[in-house]
């Protein structure tokens, strides 16, 4: 099964988390402004496509996840005309622009969920969300035993009007978010009312947060609880994945399909692969988020494994693959593979440089995180610092996601690098990232940003990266090598010790210089 072929079908797509990129007000936080500011940069980068996190109205619960009015920009980030002034500046620039939509819940802002809190049982206003009556004496006990991804029971007990303790609502992530009733119809209703009102300003799709959420099973049930772990379910997990699901993204297909070249890329953990297939059938979702190349080991096995997987979870409905090595949630590449067996951050450089060669060699969509073009690692951040609601719900267990937040450095040679006029940014910038400025890097023709720039100019200018297919062949042990099937790009990552030899064919990129001809140890070429 094939589809036409659509632009996003090969896409690189840069995720921009705003209060991180730039800020042009000086106020410590990164804004939409700032975006429009540095399209000339993205445009060289060589990107197709933003995805914006979050900047809708928000009490910035969780950083904008928690959304009080889907339909206006909160002021930490401008307004609607900003965001209008970013859309129509990178259109100019051939760049598309997708926002971050959260439809499983809202903000406890949200006038929605005030007047449920005003309103009694059973009423209309509550039946916009999830309240059940408590268990135990005086439904004194949560209505089922479900957790909070966040840590922490997935109920909030309300006061009534009146006074008294009354129903509790469900929340799947923090208590500001209590999570909608999408069996109410009113709910996809004023869903379908968000997305005309975007979409008619030119946005030009969305990615859908907690796309395997929303629907919910029959009665609540109690789950089988063996861990919880931020973004980490089983798929047999109650609270997510559920058939019903798949009716929303249906409807939510079908408001799409009136805006011919708009996509939707849904955040799905979901691990069976047959199941995965059913998010991305050619009437629901375009793109499914796979995450299984970020979690992959740095080992040739794994991330050979990690491809065939991603490519099969597609293959049996004709869908196309995505790519992605980090997000505002996954810790940076640098990091993660510089900590693996003792290794360092130099070392997770050279395979973050590696990796990113073996990422753009596949076909299918790449997703690309704000700073992963620079080289940027995880900071670690003072406890005092930490802003993520994990910390908190945690009781100071979990660091939460801060460490791959921390904002972008522009140029010059201390905090804040260009990113702000004030030294004081909403979270703190370290003092050694000097010589990882986007204005240092792009003087430096060994620089990552070098390696990205010139990576994306051969993948998108070269016939070699033809065809939606691969091929491996054999490779040295501890190493991989696989071919574009159409094309006649071969790429090779060597994640062994020491240099290997490679196959025969013109040297179009490498992430490291050869040694006598040979690819050194933690690199990746491209050979045509």
């Amino acid at each position: 099964m094939t589809r036409s072929t659509q632009w996003w079908q090969d896409a690189i797509f840069y995720q921009v988390y705003p209060r991180s990129f730039s800020d042009s007000n000086g106020d410590g936080v990164g804004d939409l402004a700032g975006i429009t500011e540095r399209l000339g940069y993205l445009e060289l980068l060589g990107v197709d496509a933003l995805w914006l996190s979050p900047v809708t109205v928000s009490p910035m619960a969780d950083h904008g996840y928690d959304v009080a009015d889907p339909r206006d920009i909160d002021p930490l980030f401008g307004t609607v005309g900003d965001l209008d002034a970013l859309i129509s500046e990178a259109h100019s620039r051939d760049i598309r622009v997708t926002m971050d939509l959260v439809p499983n819940h809202t903000s406890n802002q949200h006038p929605w969920f005030r007047a449920a809190l005003a309103a009694a049982p059973g009423s209309p206003e509550r039946a916009r969300y999830i309240f059940r009556d408590g268990r135990g004496p005086d439904g004194a006990e949560p209505p089922n035993n479900w957790p909070s991804v966040f840590g922490g029971p997935a109920w909030h007990r309300v006061t009534e009007a009146d006074g008294t303790p009354g129903q509790w609502y469900l929340h799947l992530f923090a208590p500001e978010q209590p999570d909608l009733n999408w069996e109410n119809d009113e709910v996809f209703a004023d869903l379908a009312k968000t997305l005309r009102f975007w979409l008619d300003r030119g946005v030009d799709g969305f990615r859908i947060d907690v796309a395997h959420g929303m629907a919910k099973p029959a009665g609540l049930p109690d789950m089988d609880i063996t861990h919880n772990e931020l973004l980490i379910n089983d798929d047999d997990d109650l609270r997510f994945n559920n058939p019903g699901v798949h009716a929303i993204h249906r409807r939510i297909r079908s408001v799409m399909d009136e805006y011919p070249g708009r996509v939707t890329v849904g955040e799905v953990w979901v691990r069976d692969n047959e199941r995965f297939a059913e998010y991305v059938r050619p009437d629901e979702l375009h793109l499914g988020f796979n995450f299984r190349l970020a979690e992959a080991h740095w080992d040739a096995s794994d991330i050979q494994e990690a491809v065939d997987n991603s490519l099969l979870a597609v293959e049996s409905v004709g869908g196309v693959a995505t790519w992605t090595l980090s997000n505002h949630d996954v810790e940076r590449e640098v990091t993660r593979y510089g900590t693996e067996a003792g290794a360092s951050r130099e070392v997770g450089l050279r395979r973050a440089r590696a990796m990113i060669l073996v990422e753009l060699a596949l076909p299918g969509t790449v997703f690309l995180y704000n700073g992963s073009e620079l080289g940027l690692p995880n900071v670690d951040l003072p406890d005092d610092a930490l802003q993520d609601p994990v910390w908190e719900r945690s009781g100071h267990t979990e660091r939460g996601r801060d460490g791959c937040r921390v904002p972008i450095p522009w140029e010059g040679s201390a905090p804040p690098y260009g990113f702000s006029t004030t030294p004081d940014t909403w979270l703190p910038m370290p003092d050694d990232w000097a010589d990882l400025t986007a204005e240092a890097e792009l003087e430096d023709l060994d620089s990552t940003l070098t390696l990205y720039r010139e990576a994306i100019e051969l993948r998108k200018t070269r016939p070699e990266f033809a065809g939606a297919a691969i091929e491996w062949y054999g490779a040295p042990p501890e190493c991989l090598a696989f071919r574009r099937v159409g094309g006649r790009l071969s790429c090779v990552l060597n994640a062994s010790a020491e240099p290997v030899a490679l196959p025969g064919g013109e040297v179009l990129l490498s992430s490291a210089p050869l040694i006598d001809g040979k690819l050194p140890a933690d690199a990746a070429a491209w050979l045509a």
